[in-house]
C-alpha cells in the first residue's frame, strides 16, 4: 500500500463539463478530467502520487486521510 492509497479518489461524471472529472479533495484542489473514466482514474493516481513527493519535498506534513465512512459523513454535514 503507497500513502496515496490513504486518500479518497473521486470520479464522477459532469454534466456541466461533459466529462469525468477526478478528484481528491483531502489532498489536491483541482483534479484532472476526460472522457474516460478509467483513464481519468489512472491520471488522478499519478497526481496524488506526485503531490505526496512534493509534500515530502518540500517537509510539509501531509492531510491526515479521512476513511471512506468519514469522508461521506462530512459531504452530509455540509450538504
Amino acid at each position: 500500500m503507497s500513502k496515496g492509497d490513504r486518500y479518497v479518489r473521486l470520479v464522477e461524471w459532469s454534466e456541466t463539463d461533459a466529462c469525468f472529472i477526478g478528484s481528491c479533495p483531502e489532498l489536491i484542489f483541482g483534479g484532472c478530467h476526460g472522457s474516460d473514466a478509467r483513464a481519468v482514474f489512472s491520471e488522478l493516481c499519478e497526481i496524488i502520487d506526485d503531490a505526496i513527493e512534493l509534500y515530502e519535498r518540500e517537509g510539509r506534513q501531509l492531510p491526515e486521510p479521512m476513511s471512506g465512512r468519514e469522508f461521506v459523513n462530512a459531504l452530509q454535514g455540509i450538504a
